[in-house]
């Protein structure tokens, strides 16, 4: 592969593939080294004429994920450390915070390949088709997941006495 094409395709994509994986493994560390490695496997193997870059990315950074997965068995280090930044809006940022608290904790409720459609349709912006591909899952099965777990996510919220 062309290292000019590298560069571009690495200032593209390397935010939201971390954000990716960021939101599978909750580790900043195992995000940056998988994300790296995706690139890596990138620079190695991928055709510059290959039809879907972006799709063929994720499905190398979620194989990655599953990989170490099955190395680890169990051992994820989940550490969540936030800082609480003062600028004015304390209120505000409170309020947007608990709703995004709240928001992640329904995306957690839901199993694990409606979560993934969720976060790969919304946060990673993939088309059905793409994320059917990186999931090897057919577009209506897409479809379906995404349909059926906002509808999971609604009620989780809705139980949480926010009204949807």
């Amino acid at each position: 592969m062309d290292s000019t094409l590298l560069k571009e395709l690495y200032n593209k994509y390397q935010r939201e593939l971390f954000l990716y994986i960021f939101s599978l493994c909750r580790n900043r560390e195992i995000a940056e080294d998988l994300t790296q490695e995706t690139f890596l496997k990138a620079l190695l193997s991928l055709s510059e004429k290959h039809s879907n870059i972006r799709a063929w990315l994720y499905m190398v950074a979620r194989n990655l994920y599953l990989n170490l997965l099955k190395k680890e068995k169990g051992r994820v280090d989940i550490d969540e450390m936030r800082e609480f930044k003062d600028d004015g809006n304390v209120i505000d940022d409170v309020i947007l915070s608990e709703q995004k608290r709240l928001c992640y904790k329904a995306l957690q409720t839901l199993d694990k390949m409606k979560r993934e459609v969720l976060i790969l349709q919304y946060f990673g912006g993939l088309s059905q088709k793409e994320i059917a591909s990186v999931l090897h899952i057919s577009t209506e099965n897409v479809r379906v997941l995404s349909y059926r777990g906002k509808k999971e996510m609604k009620k989780y919220l809705e139980a949480k006495g926010y009204d949807i």
